[in-house]
């Protein structure tokens, strides 16, 4: 009787051990062809170095997948952080929950999308999240209705910025265009950038897992109107957002959000139904409205008031810093925890890298 695939990778394993099912060619003089799924593999660990690349693969995802509307509930208990990303996008038939993270696994056989963060639609954003993280998996899609797709890392294995609580500053770039120009590059600025970048086709909106299904039953569009809904059994028929927006009360609300994987008490859930949760205005909304509106509200923001150099070509100055030292990324196994800061006095520009390994 043939065993499954795991049983022979098994077999193989425990009778010639795990480098016969990493190498496809032994080259000698210690050079080894790897197979393709070892490679892979590799591959997918160099593609995720930290939880903000995560993320901001996770939103390319959900973008490509036609969202114009993308939540995303971010917490995090001693170690563990947790990702729920909930769309308006096209949905993933059932028979796609798991396969989607196999490697070169990709709806989009007609097209790439090449954006700020490179090439998109390889079919191995997804696989290269999941080789990384404790767990990734489609809590609830159908096609047509969005996604719900929870992650759970751990920071021991792939870290995170130490500062996931600091909002970026928002200036104009020398092209006129809003851009982060200052804070560390944390999970809020991986959804502030990508939500300036995609400004007008994506709205995004960041959050505790309360703060997200408050945000949703406010402002997730109606997909049905009350008369329609009266022939509704069951509110998982619904696209993923909907489902929150027409939870009539605590008890269901609270039954929707767990099955989309936003874990809350019942307390929360009639907090939320009450009225004492807010919603949240989108992430860039909330950016541009505590933008500095003139030069002089820049240089009162900055931490050093002395300087003589404008902010406008400090700004310049340290993006032309973060560039040249990929240099040093490159060939060090380092990379920088925040933006170089750079300190003008009357005889000296000080420029200040805070960096940590990558290994």
């Amino acid at each position: 009787m043939a065993g499954t695939p795991s049983d022979l990778a098994s077999f193989v394993e425990a009778t010639c051990g795990n480098g016969a099912l990493r190498v496809e060619e032994n080259l000698g003089a210690g050079y080894v062809r790897l197979r393709v799924a070892e490679a892979e593999r590799r591959q997918a660990k160099h593609d995720i170095r930290c939880i903000e690349d995560v993320v901001i693969e996770m939103l390319r995802n959900a973008r490509d997948a036609g969202a114009c509307h993308i939540y995303v509930a971010s917490s995090r208990e001693g170690d563990i952080r947790t990702i729920v990303m909930l769309d308006d996008g096209s949905g993933i038939p059932s028979t796609m929950h798991d396969r989607i993270f196999e490697a070169r696994v990709t709806s989009k056989l007609e097209s790439v999308h090449v954006d700020r963060w490179g090439v998109h639609g390889r079919g191995m954003a997804l696989f290269s999240v999941r080789e990384n993280v404790e767990s990734a998996r489609v809590v609830s899609s159908a096609p047509g209705k969005g996604a719900a797709i929870k992650v759970v890392s751990n920071a021991t294995a792939l870290p995170e910025r130490a500062d996931q609580s600091t909002w970026p500053l928002v200036s104009q770039d020398e092209d006129g265009r809003d851009a982060c120009v200052r804070g560390p590059h944390n999970i809020i600025r991986t959804c502030a950038e990508f939500a300036l970048e995609e400004r007008g086709s994506c709205e995004v909106y960041l959050g505790s897992a309360a703060e997200i299904a408050a945000t949703a039953h406010a402002r997730a569009p109606r997909a049905h109107s009350d008369t329609d809904l009266l022939f509704i059994d069951d509110l998982s028929e619904l696209p993923v957002l909907t489902r929150l927006r027409e939870a009539a009360d605590a008890s269901e609300l609270l039954e929707q959000a767990r099955s989309l994987g936003l874990e809350m008490s019942e307390r929360t859930a009639h907090r939320i139904i009450s009225g004492q949760v807010k919603p949240l205005r989108s992430v860039a909304a909330q950016l541009l409205s505590s933008a500095p509106k003139n030069q002089h509200e820049v240089d009162l923001m900055s931490t050093n008031r002395g300087l003589k150099m404008s902010k406008a070509d400090k700004d310049s100055f340290a993006l032309e810093m973060e560039r040249a030292f990929s240099f040093v990324t490159s060939r060090y196994y380092v990379r920088l925890t925040d933006d170089p800061k750079v300190r003008v006095s009357s005889n000296k520009i000080t420029v200040t890298f805070e960096v940590e390994d990558t290994d």
